[in-house]
Order: C-alpha cells, then structure tokens, then sequence
C-alpha cells in the first residue's frame, strides 16, 4: 500500500492549485486527455455515459479499480476513462469535474475537510470491505533470528545491521513511493531511533526489496501495509509501534504512535452522486475482502495479466458477489 494516509498513512506534500499541473504517476495530470478503458457494455446494456475513475499508484488499489471498471463496461455500457493519479491530486479533481471517484481511500481527514466538509464537491460512498493495516516490518528470516527486533524500543540496539550508503550512519527505514500516507519521519524523531527514512520511490521497488532481503538473508526494515498480496509469498513479520489511541496522531509532527487501523472507502464528486449513473449505484454497493483484493492485485503484479483479464478472472468466479453490487439499493 501506500502521503500521509494522514496521521498515517503515505506524507503528502499538500498541493495548491499548482498541482494540478504536477504530473501524476505515470506521467497524468489533472486537465489531460486520460486513456479511455473500453466505449460501452455488454449488448442491451444500459448506457450510463462517461465514467471518469482515478487510479492510484498501488496495486490494490488497481485490483479495486479494474473490477470496478469492468463491470462498469461490460454489464452498464459505461466508457471509463482511467485517470493515473496520486491521492491528493485525485482528490482535486472532484471540485474540476474530471474524477468521479477515487476507489480506496486510506483516511485523509485534511481532504475529507477540505473537499466533504468546506467545498461540498466530494462524498463518502461507504466502506470497500478491506480492512488496512500501515507498520514497519521485517523480512521473516530476521523476526526468526533477532525475535525481540519486533519490539520498537530495541531497534536502536539493531540500527547497525540496517546501515547503507543512503542512510548517512544510521539505520535504513526502507518506505515506497513519497506520495503515501507516511509518518515514519516524525516517528523515527519522537521516538528517538538511530534511524533514517529513505524512499525506495515505489510499491515496486519495496516488494523487491524485501524479496531480496528474505531470499538472500539480508537486513531490511520498512514501511508496508494490508491488503497487499505479496504478503501471502512472503509473511513480513510488523514490529510493534507504541499502541495507536484515539487522538495520538492528531498533530503530524509529534506523532509517536502506530498506524490506526482502516476502514478504506470510497469517495465520489458530488456531481457523480446526484448524477443517477448506474456506475454510481456500482460505486457505491461495491464491497469485497481483503482476499478477494489480494487474489485480483496477484493477477496483475505477480501473474503479469492486463487489468481487464484480471477482473475478467474474478468477475466470472464471484458472479453472486457482482450481482448484489448491481442491484438498485
């Protein structure tokens, strides 16, 4: 997973009207012509017109958004446009028209104010089923060997064996892509740890690392979160955090607490929700588990299929699943 997904998780810069001009991952901005993902449904479809879905830059998410997508076109005629998208700027286009929903939303109070509650140009459209877990964590091998490492209060005495080139004479915290809901600078700070956070620059690139570091026995902390499938190849092992309470992480830089837990959402514009679009009616009835994220994203990250055949896939295994999501209530 993967700004702050606030008081934690993934550290956002926050963007001004400036950054909608600010490339998002994969070279898209808000105001560019997206790709278009299929013109229109399965035959006597209901056409529900242009659907405009925000793809944030981690594989679940991606999971969420190609089942959503695919039953968007195929069963409603919808034409879905995907739009690559970090979280903030995504969110910035619910007041310009051009995203109608973002479809795993990891906490993001500042943007719910924002957006929700001063602008009114957002919405929550309840909860996705997943369940979403934010922490540090540690290649099995090493909880095996140093089974008190998983205790934060001796990671200063382990700082040494996480040392690399980057990390200026302290510990390595490996995190991903800059753009998640991080709080580990602000941790590493407050809780006084011989540590530095240092970007691998994606959730790509943090999967191999902690591939390399279990197959080749090597040290290794970082950032990582649930639902993420990788985590059935390889069972990283969370070190504990002084317990999250409520309010803890209320104020960014003086958080010294673990992640909260998750409920993710989904949010949609408001002109999307008031709009009668059947894609809407599937936005909102959406729900799944955590297997069932983690089952499509390995689809798409380990098996190498296209979204579409991923979804696909699913979408003719779980028909039930999809059947309830399309119903009028």
């Amino acid at each position: 997973m993967r700004f702050t997904r606030f008081a934690g998780m993934r550290v956002v810069a926050l963007a001004s009207t400036a950054g909608l001009l600010v490339s998002a991952c994969g070279g898209a901005k808000v105001g560019e012509s997206p790709s278009t993902s299929g013109q229109g449904g399965a035959a006597g479809g209901k056409s529900c017109g242009t659907f405009n879905l925000a793809i944030n830059p981690w594989v679940g998410y991606e999971a969420n958004a190609a089942v959503i997508a695919y039953v968007a076109q195929k069963q409603l005629g919808c034409t879905v446009k995907k739009k690559d998208l970090k979280e903030e700027v995504a969110w910035q286009g619910f007041a310009t028209g051009e995203v109608d929903a973002v479809v795993e939303n990891w906490g993001h109070p500042d943007l719910k104010k924002k957006y929700i509650d001063d602008q009114k140009v957002a919405e929550d459209a309840g909860p996705t089923g997943n369940k979403g877990v934010i922490g540090w964590y540690v290649p099995p091998w090493m909880a095996q060997k140093y089974p008190d490492i998983t205790d934060w209060k001796n990671l200063n005495k382990y700082a040494g064996l996480f040392k690399t080139s980057e990390s200026g004479g302290k510990g390595q915290l490996l995190d991903g892509d800059p753009s998640f809901v991080t709080n580990d600078a602000a941790l590493v700070k407050n809780l006084k740890l011989d540590y530095k956070v240092v970007y691998a620059g994606s959730e790509a690139a943090l999967i191999t690392g902690f591939r390399q570091a279990e197959a080749q026995k090597k040290p290794m902390i970082g950032y990582f979160y649930e639902p993420q499938w990788f985590l059935s190849e390889v069972k990283l092992v969370k070190v504990n955090l002084p317990a999250w309470t409520e309010g803890c992480d209320a104020d960014a830089a003086k958080v010294a607490c673990d992640y909260p837990p998750y409920a993710l959402n989904k949010i949609v514009s408001k002109r999307f929700a008031d709009s009668g679009s059947p894609a809407y009616r599937l936005v909102k009835n959406f729900t799944w588990t955590n297997d069932d994220q983690n089952l499509v994203a390995k689809y798409i990250a380990e098996d190498k299929m296209t979204p579409d055949e991923a979804a696909k896939k699913w979408v003719e295994a779980n028909p039930d699943k999809v059947k309830a999501w399309l119903a009028s209530k």
